[in-house]
């Protein structure tokens, strides 16, 4: 099989019932669909059974979450190539022969995404991916055409295809065996973090990573947890906080780690006095306990991932701060960023 497109599905019958029928309607003839449902209460496996029979279905018995379900669903396909796609993505004519031909011509690169505009604004980028994304020297990502929560309009001002440090999960086009190779999303993160988590060791073991823009689909967003969830808010501290001692290099994790407690504390607190949002000052909080706790854990990945680094600077995690950036300098747009 050339390519498996999965769907990764629980109680999403909505959103199937609304986007898959693009999904078939413009990638039948490129690739083969499937839906790994993790143990859905809806009527989505009765919609899939009656509407969709073409879709191949994979079933679990209990909700994995996004990354371990992406695992366990992956391992049973046989595929060149894996396009995780989010259920609540509307796809285009023509979005998969971008990025088939470019992966076809360019075997060091390891992923690649397409460009993600906003189903709500259609003439506006989409916060989970936008044109590709990058991280700070903090670890804070930002994406070309998304920082923070300033999400620019799309009038073609990253329109050409550049090389990233991450690709969304909403929409991930990836090479079958470097993602196998690598080990895959990690399956503790349960969700949040893991697509960057897993872009960052493709790069670290001299893999690429694109935005191709040529290719479009929208995207709903926030289909699983709400924006000011607060489980969204431990998941995304307590991920973010674990890729870093993963990846990061021996020489920067010291420092890197002293800074975010400071910037931690300082965003959490930030949260309660002028947002008023105590759910998510406590979900900071109870995300650097989190880490702390299960650091352990990950010892054995770090010396792993440190041991295969082949590459030692990467151009896409940059090294100003974010934070400095758009707050202090006023600097909300990617293209204004040094």
């Amino acid at each position: 099989m050339k390519l498996a497109i999965v769907i990764l599905n629980w109680n999403g019958a909505k959103m199937l019932r609304q986007y898959l029928p693009s999904v078939l309607q413009y990638s039948r003839d490129e690739a083969t669909v499937f839906v790994a449902d993790n143990a859905s209460t809806d009527d989505s496996l009765e919609l899939l059974r009656e509407h969709y029979p073409e879709v191949q279905l994979i079933l679990f018995d209990k909700n994995w979450g996004f990354a371990d379900g992406y695992n366990k669903a992956l391992a049973q396909i046989d595929a060149e190539y894996y396009l995780l796609l989010n259920s609540d993505i509307e796809v285009t004519h023509h979005w998969l022969t971008p990025l088939i031909e470019f992966m076809d011509a360019h075997p060091d690169v390891a992923a690649c995404q397409p460009k993600l505009l906003s189903i709500a604004d259609r003439d506006a980028f989409e916060y989970a991916g936008a044109s590709g994304g990058f991280l700070d020297r903090f670890g804070y990502p930002f994406c070309r055409g998304r920082i923070f929560d300033t999400v620019e309009k799309d009038d073609g001002q990253y329109d050409t295809p550049a090389e990233v440090l991450w690709a969304t999960g909403a929409a991930l086009f990836v090479r079958a065996r470097v993602y196998n190779n690598v080990g895959g999303l990690d399956g503790r993160f349960f969700a949040h973090n893991e697509e960057i988590d897993l872009c960052w060791r493709m790069r670290l073991q001299g893999y690429k990573i694109y935005c191709l823009p040529e290719s479009v689909v929208f995207h709903v967003g926030g289909g699983t947890l709400p924006k000011s969830n607060p489980m969204k808010t431990f998941l995304n501290f307590r991920n973010n906080l674990t890729m870093l001692y993963k990846c990061l290099s021996d020489e920067e994790l010291g420092p890197v780690m002293r800074r975010r407690w400071w910037l931690d504390y300082l965003a959490a607190w930030e949260m309660l006095l002028l947002k008023r949002n105590l759910g998510d000052f406590k979900a900071v909080y109870k995300a650097r306990r989190a880490f702390k706790r299960w650091k352990k854990n990950f010892e054995a990945d770090r010396r792993s991932i440190q041991a295969s680094r082949v590459t030692k600077e990467i151009p896409e995690q940059r090294r100003f701060s974010l934070l400095w950036q758009y707050y202090v300098k006023g600097r909300k747009r990617f293209s204004d960023l040094p």
